[in-house]
């Protein structure tokens, strides 16, 4: 949702309307869309979710939810449609092919996923976020970079303040599922810390619903009051303040990380079906950014040994975090945009068949 919400806000500033077609489980992540987007709810399904019953009913679902789509397009005429892949994505992005309207992908991952994948050659652009990405034979990409909010653009200038001897903030950031292992190994790997450290350690944890008690409580069995919630709405302005961060490596997480640049520890999620985060975090680790730490590999003790490597080398932390600002894509918003109005004034096309 973020680099669709980085679009949708620089349109709008431009005098664009923008419209925002989703599914019931994609509207419940809206809330940081400005209020003039009109969210749209289509059906739409994964064959991956909802057992035996749900992959069979995913084709109605998909199918009513295109012919609901393609309806509200004959009515509106988009100059341009623009999808951000996931199945979501799904019923827009066939309407517009059906009814030949201009179009483009954006893919976040350096490796496409599934949706973005299907219509990778029946749209007029595919722009790509992390580079390179791997693409069908015969489509080539752009590359625009993945778009960040305004929020994280208005503090990319922020000076990165290095570990030392005061107060120093680690973040602890991952979505839904995938922060579990990142509940049940942190809080170990903190508490393996020296005391100099933890006496001038602050940590603020994002950790689903159900763990946010019990991590809490680790923290606090190792003197830490720690900041634990389901989701952090100020990310940005965290990210800041960091000294380190230990992450995932979405596609959006990482281009935060990099546009504000700070050092960062990537556990790219194992589950993940082409393995795409290990791609996303490929870039940053060869250019010294970031550490990555294999799902599989991850262990409090391995983890503590690479936070101490970071907070008590101010000089290699500096280097990180350069290196990281040195990634950052911050014009990859207004380049999506020029894609958008070249598309809407006739300017640029594939053949989209």
């Amino acid at each position: 949702m973020f680099p669709a919400q980085a679009l949708a806000e620089a349109m709008l500033r431009l005098g664009w309307r923008v419209k925002l077609s989703t599914d019931s489980r994609g509207a419940r992540y809206t809330g940081g869309f400005p209020h003039t987007v009109e969210v749209e709810v289509v059906d739409s399904a994964s064959f991956a979710r909802g057992g035996l019953g749900g992959k069979l009913l995913a084709p109605l679902h998909l199918l009513k939810g295109v012919l609901s789509a393609s309806l509200k397009m004959l009515r509106d005429k988009p100059d341009v449609v623009a999808g951000f892949g996931g199945y979501p994505a799904f019923p827009a992005m066939a309407a517009a092919w059906i009814l030949r309207r201009p179009r483009l992908l954006h893919e976040q991952n350096g490796v496409l996923g599934r949706v973005n994948r299907l219509f990778a050659k029946h749209v007029d652009l595919v722009a790509c976020g992390t580079w390179p990405t791997e693409l069908p034979r015969g489509v080539e990409g752009i590359h625009t970079g993945n778009p960040v909010r305004r929020a994280v653009l208005e503090r990319e200038s922020a000076q990165y303040i290095e570990p030392g001897d005061y107060p120093m903030s680690l973040l602890v950031i991952g979505g839904s599922q995938a922060a579990h292992i990142l509940a049940e190994v942190v809080p170990g790997a903190v508490a393996l810390l020296p005391g100099n450290i933890l006496y001038h350690l602050r940590v603020a944890h994002q950790a689903r619903a159900e763990d946010v008690e019990v991590v809490r409580q680790r923290y606090s069995e190792i003197g830490i009051v720690a900041e634990v919630a389901p989701f952090f709405e100020d990310v940005a302005a965290r990210l800041v303040e960091a000294q380190l961060v230990i992450s995932r490596a979405g596609a959006s997480s990482v281009a935060d990380i990099m546009a504000i640049g700070r050092p960062a520890i990537f556990v790219p999620l194992a589950a993940a079906i082409k393995d795409e985060q290990t791609a996303n975090a490929q870039g940053p680790a060869e250019a010294g950014a970031a550490i990555v730490i294999p799902e599989e590999q991850l262990t409090a003790l391995d983890l503590s040994h690479k936070i101490l490597a970071v907070l008590t080398n101010g000089r290699r932390a500096t280097e990180m975090a350069k290196a990281a600002k040195s990634l950052g894509k911050l014009e990859a918003t207004e380049t999506l945009v020029l894609l958008v109005e070249e598309l809407a004034m006739g300017k640029t096309a594939g053949d989209g068949s």
